[in-house]
């Protein structure tokens, strides 16, 4: 059955602009499947799906393999519009609505020199390990944008 739900996700992803969790939720109990929010969570996480900007304009789930995800194309480049830092401190600044998934695209590249980071709504602060840390990590940004 779990085959068949991973399946039938991405075939739901791939033929509708899918926005959210409750969407993809009521598409899937729609094609006989009864599913809960922590199910498709963890769905969504197995499968590496990431939120991206469709051709009509719309953020979507959309399955994408990991050098998608550290390139042009990935969720981070398309969310992240600019980035300063200042002491130990990296700022990312986004688009509207978009930090959390820049936030998550971030924290999965696994940068040893970041403490953690913290997402708004359009604002990522990411906390280096030192001042240096926070210098080499914002020019690696930059030359990732």
């Amino acid at each position: 059955m779990r085959k068949k739900r991973l399946a039938e996700i991405l075939s739901v992803i791939r033929e509708n602009e899918i926005e959210n969790q409750d969407m993809l939720i009521a598409a899937l109990k729609a094609r006989g499947f009864d599913v809960t929010q922590a199910t498709v969570s963890r769905d969504i996480n197995e499968l590496g799906l990431e939120k991206s900007l469709s051709e009509n304009g719309v953020v979507r789930y959309a399955k994408k393999s990991a050098g998608e995800r550290l390139h042009s194309g990935g969720v981070f480049v398309q969310a992240v519009q600019s980035a300063d830092y200042a002491l130990n401190t990296v700022v990312l600044k986004c688009r509207p609505g978009w930090a959390g998934a820049a936030c998550d695209a971030f924290d999965r590249m696994n940068f040893p020199q970041t403490v953690g980071s913290i997402a708004g709504d359009d604002t990522v602060f990411v906390l280096a390990r030192t001042e240096k840390d926070a210098k080499d990590l914002y020019e690696k940004i930059l030359n990732m944008l």
